[in-house]
């Protein structure tokens, strides 16, 4: 990994998890000192994620951290609903045995961390968050399209922070069983009932923007489960 991507994978990260405040000015002798770096991969890293909308850059100031808002959280979120349900799709009409068996994988692997994460413990909540984006990942792998995925990711990486402090401090199971609509999605896509998935992870992105939006608005949870008839008995 070159010293500009280890800067943008670490930069990237800290602005999804909150470690700088929207707006905040990134000053190039500071990042230098956090990251043990010099300017010229800091600058590069920076302009990769203007790209992504991630950071912002204004003459004669200099970069600073994109600023939050519930329109842009909308935006960002009815965009990735496009651009992940036709992933998904694709990945449903070309994903085979290696495919299925990728994403039983991925949701093992997330359930057990959500277990470990009810402490609260923050390398564990951090442990969480890279499972939750791997099951999202593997559900879409079989799309054969890097341009969806890449769209995908950056996406991804934009509405995370809004969701990540809710994550972190587990505000949504009062009202949601998160478990229950992965198990779901996974089952429907396993399934291969195209209509039902498609529907489940548009239910699933916007419950966390609604949640994020108008808290109080938000339904109770639906404990029952939501498969179509003919899925195996198996994912019930």
């Amino acid at each position: 990994m070159t010293l500009a991507e280890s800067a943008y994978q670490d930069i990237r990260r800290d602005i999804v998890r909150g470690a700088f405040d929207p707006g905040q000015p990134l000053r190039m002798a500071l990042l230098s000192e956090r990251y043990k770096m010099g300017f010229s991969p800091l600058r590069e890293a920076l302009t990769r994620l203007q790209s992504e909308r991630l950071v912002v850059s204004v003459a004669l100031r200099g970069f600073s951290v994109a600023p939050l808002s519930i329109d842009e959280m909308w935006d960002a979120i009815n965009t990735r609903i496009h651009i992940d349900t036709e992933a998904l799709r694709l990945s449903m009409l070309h994903g085979d045995d290696a495919w299925e068996a990728g994403i039983v994988a991925a949701h093992h692997a997330l359930k057990l961390q959500a277990e470990r994460a009810a402490s609260n413990d923050e390398p564990e909540q951090r442990m969480l968050e890279i499972r939750h984006d791997a099951f999202h990942c593997a559900l879409l792998a079989a799309c054969q399209s890097k341009w969806l995925l890449d769209f995908s990711q950056k996406l991804y990486a934009d509405t995370e922070r809004y969701r990540y402090p809710m994550l972190i401090n587990r505000r949504t199971e009062s009202v949601r069983d998160i478990s229950c609509e992965h198990e779901q999605l996974m089952a429907a896509t396993l399934a291969r009932d195209v209509p039902l998935a498609l529907d489940l992870l548009r239910v699933h992105l916007k419950r966390t923007a609604q949640f994020l939006d108008e808290p109080k608005d938000l339904p109770p949870p639906s404990h029952e489960p939501v498969l179509s008839l003919h899925q195996p008995k198996e994912f019930l």
